[in-house]
């Protein structure tokens, strides 16, 4: 029989709000972490990709272990990015519904920051942050983190880059006597190193099960393409998963930009984000893609951190990863909570050796994509085509005299006469000879 989260010690009022919340049996790595983060005091680093429930396993035993009677902040969970620390903001509270004397507040950047300071004022127990925001909060004095019992480092393998600076700041202004829980989808030379600066020596490492680690579920596929033609079979692939939703990544922003225009010229449902646009936007895009409005996501490596959606069924390496760590949090975005999906990396010819270098370093197996062949491309270019024109708006600045001449051009022809003539002019415009219409045979005499 599985455990349930009264075995691991979780009390009533949060098995209440995870019964509001569907949430009946424990994940892999909350059923190892849980029970460590309330019965022990050693610092923790846990080993789990994205998708194996590890917000509740740092989030559950975190609200448990607050102290309401204590005004100050006594639990800081940093995440590399707004959207992330959006989406653990979200769980913590509600994780917290039946907990209402729990103050939890959210302090990440691309949002104004007066509001934010205004809401420290207020007893705060746990603060969700991003590392720049929460350092210009230290150093204006709006935030006091001196009493801190606990410090929680989310995806940390994405904090040890770009944002090291900011989290070494952090570390240095938080008490050395902390409680400090880490969470990495990989293990880098470098997260190892913080383990050893900032971490005691008595750590408690734990891992998902290697099954899950390894990307249970997902299918590694790779296609050998020239760069010509790139886009068509890109293109191809995306009209073979219309309806579902997937996640494109490019290594660059202008990449990204490039990418999501041509997307859009061919009338496919999708929208972009990468760290240059304003959070206003990207909170829109990723809003649309979370409730299904858009299918697709255009993106960059960090501003796709926090993409929390079950139903991601592939995820398309346009540029291949220049990390062994970046190919598995972008893989990672698919087949979660159980489920099945594919990363289908794109490649040059030069590039195919790498592939070899991947398997080998992350235990994983790739199986070679075939791509579609020129007729089948040139019939899918077809497709988008005639799904642009029924997409066009019609011009309403046309006179109504201009519009009677074209219509009486074609006012004899049927409908079946009229897709004839202008898929022929397409064809003939296109310079396209593998598009082909079955001739049927005649019957054999008798």
């Amino acid at each position: 029989m599985p455990k349930q989260f009264s075995d691991l010690g979780i009390n009533e009022q949060l098995q209440q709000s995870l019964a509001d919340l569907q949430i009946s049996v424990p994940s892999d790595i909350q059923e190892k972490t849980i029970p460590v983060v309330l019965d022990q005091s050693n610092d923790v680093v846990v080993l789990a990709k994205t998708g194996t429930g590890k917000t509740a396993a740092f989030g559950l035993p975190l609200l448990q272990m607050i102290n309401t009677d204590n005004s100050n902040v006594q639990a800081l969970i940093l995440a590399p990015t707004r959207e992330l620390g959006q989406q653990i903001y979200s769980n913590l509270v509600s994780f917290a519904s039946h907990s209402p004397k729990i103050s939890i507040a959210s302090v990440c950047g691309g949002i104004p920051i007066k509001p934010q300071i205004e809401r420290l004022k207020a007893a705060t127990h746990i603060v969700v942050a991003t590392p720049g925001r929460l350092v210009d909060l230290i150093k204006r004095g709006s935030i006091n983190v001196k009493n801190l019992k606990y410090f929680v480092l989310d995806e940390a393998d994405e904090m040890v880059g770009a944002l090291k600076e900011e989290v070494d700041t952090i570390i240095k202004e938080i008490p050395k006597a902390r409680r400090t829980l880490l969470f990495t989808a990989t293990m880098p030379g470098t997260i190892k190193q913080l383990v050893q600066n900032y971490m005691s020596k008595n750590v408690v490492h734990i891992e998902a099960d290697m099954e899950t680690i390894g990307h249970q579920g997902i299918d590694h596929q790779y296609v050998v393409v020239e760069p010509i033609e790139k886009l068509e079979v890109l293109l191809h692939f995306l009209s073979s998963k219309e309806g579902e939703r997937g996640i494109i990544f490019c290594k660059t922003k202008a990449a990204v930009n490039k990418l999501a225009k041509n997307l859009a010229i061919n009338k496919f449902s999708s929208g972009a984000i990468h760290g240059s646009l304003t959070q206003g936007i990207r909170d829109r895009i990723m809003g649309q893609f979370r409730e299904g409005h858009i299918d697709i996501l255009v993106a960059t490596d960090l501003a796709a951190r926090g993409i929390d959606v079950k139903e991601i069924s592939y995820v398309v390496n346009y540029h291949l990863p220049d990390t062994y760590d970046t190919y598995v949090h972008r893989s990672g975005r698919t087949a979660r909570a159980g489920a099945k999906g594919l990363s289908l990396t794109v490649l040059q010819q030069e590039e195919v050796h790498e592939i070899a270098e991947f398997e080998r370093e992350l235990g994983i197996t790739f199986n070679r994509f075939e791509k579609a062949n020129a007729q089948s491309i040139d019939e899918n270019n077809a497709l988008i085509w005639a799904k642009k024109i029924f997409k066009t708006k019609p011009n309403k600045e046309l006179s109504e005299d201009f519009k009677a001449k074209i219509k009486t051009i074609f006012h004899h022809l049927t409908k079946e006469e009229l897709v004839d003539k202008i898929l022929a002019d397409y064809i003939a415009h296109s310079n396209i000879s593998t598009v082909k219409t079955e001739t049927p045979k005649k019957k054999k005499k008798k």
